[in-house]
């Protein structure tokens, strides 16, 4: 008979063992203030402007949101963070959070920032992954005018090399230390260059073993059928497919923008069509196990219990090469830690860097929790639940 799949997210004594009592406080507190819209909204129109006047805001920031859901403001603070969920075989993608900022110099002093966390991570069992966003590097109009195939200029030409060699050098590196570098997606109308950055980098580092992965966003109704035909790329031209599934990160922008210019917009009309196309994306990935290596990058209860009731059904052990699950640093804990303790590969996304410079991606993490529907109810119910077994 077989044996029954053990997993539960219900566990909140595992989901919460990293966290002390007045951890477990704070994060009670930040959650109910993340539930209120309207706080969120007046932080994120406040806050940016705060620290622009250089009001004495940051320790407060710092103390709340940023270690919440930030590892740290320097390598040596995420490596702590790292330390620590390595306790409990929780690993880490270090994700330096700061948002591109133009211009060349800009985009050559992140390389070296990015190389230096990937040789730290070759030191460390428990940094398997680094992320990247190919708009650190290149300028968001440059790739604009080339999604859209107009003709570039000698001069754009020849920026668009310099790009390239950028991402190439950390690229290699990663090989070079056999580190996982997953290149995240971007709004849809940039993208086709950078799926075919990461086709190019595929062809030429994932021979062997899997080193880098392209992101789908299953929130666009085009994704299923383009994860589909990057997998027969990589059979045709021999060499193995990473995918990084998520759901996605830019809807009302893309919605906005397909209404403004008229097009049909690339958004899933509902949320039930993104839940349908990213468990099917699961089950495509999960069948091919041994051409193809899958990051599963979601929230979502159900996603997770599939593809890990997937690999339990195959029979397959649960810690296989070629499947690893993440969650966000401060986010969903139940599926982490319980996933974790019954023996997955499973990392949290941990971004570092100077409190001022990650404030956009804190700013678009509180944004995107008010918008969950009934993610911060969950959250919060777990925690309370937990503080009550605690008796604090």
């Amino acid at each position: 008979m077989e044996k029954q799949l053990s997993l539960s997210f219900e566990n909140t004594t595992i989901a919460f063992e990293s966290k002390t009592d007045k951890a477990l406080k704070k994060a009670d507190f930040l959650f109910s203030s993340i539930g209120k819209p309207w706080l969120v909204k007046l932080g994120t129109t406040v806050t940016p402007l705060a620290l622009k006047l250089g009001l004495p805001i940051k320790g407060l920031i710092r103390n709340t949101i940023f270690s919440q859901f930030c590892g740290g403001e320097s390598l040596q603070e995420a490596a702590q963070t790292a330390t620590t969920l390595g306790k409990f075989h929780v690993g880490v993608v270090l994700d330096y959070g700061v948002e591109a900022m133009e211009g060349e110099e800009n985009y050559d002093h992140a390389v070296p920032e990015f190389i230096r966390a990937i040789e730290y991570a070759a030191g460390n069992h428990n940094i398997p992954f680094i992320a990247i966003k190919v708009t650190g590097f290149a300028r968001f109009s440059l790739l604009e005018k080339i999604h859209s195939k107009e003709t570039l200029t000698p001069e754009e030409v020849a920026e668009y090399g310099r790009v390239r060699s950028r991402i190439q050098s950390i690229a290699a590196t990663a090989a070079k230390h056999k580190i996982g570098l997953l290149i995240d997606a971007e709004e849809s109308w940039i993208q086709q260059p950078v799926d075919d950055l990461a086709d190019e980098l595929m062809a030429q580092f994932n021979k062997q073993e899997v080193i880098i992965y392209n992101t789908f966003q299953m929130y666009r109704h085009d994704r299923l059928a383009f994860l589909k035909a990057s997998f027969e790329k990589a059979q045709q031209q021999g060499y193995l497919l990473g995918a990084k599934l998520v759901r996605g990160a830019y809807m009302e922008k893309e919605r906005k923008r397909a209404e403004e210019m008229g097009y049909e917009s690339p958004i899933q009309p509902n949320k039930e069509a993104t839940d349908r196309d990213y468990d099917a994306a699961v089950r495509f990935c999960m069948a091919r196990l041994d051409k193809l290596a899958v990051f599963v990058g979601t929230h979502n209860e159900q996603s997770n219990m599939l593809a890990a009731s997937l690999l339990h059904q195959q029979e397959l052990p649960h810690n296989h090469a070629h499947v690893s699950f993440s969650q966000l640093l401060g986010m969903s804990d139940n599926i982490t830690f319980n996933l974790a303790h019954d023996g997955y590969r499973v990392s949290k996304y941990l971004p570092y860097g100077p409190v001022k410079d990650v404030m956009p991606y804190l700013l678009r993490r509180a944004q995107e929790n008010t918008s969950i529907s009934g993610q911060m109810g969950r959250e919060l119910g777990l925690i309370r639940r937990e503080r009550k077994r605690r008796g604090i």
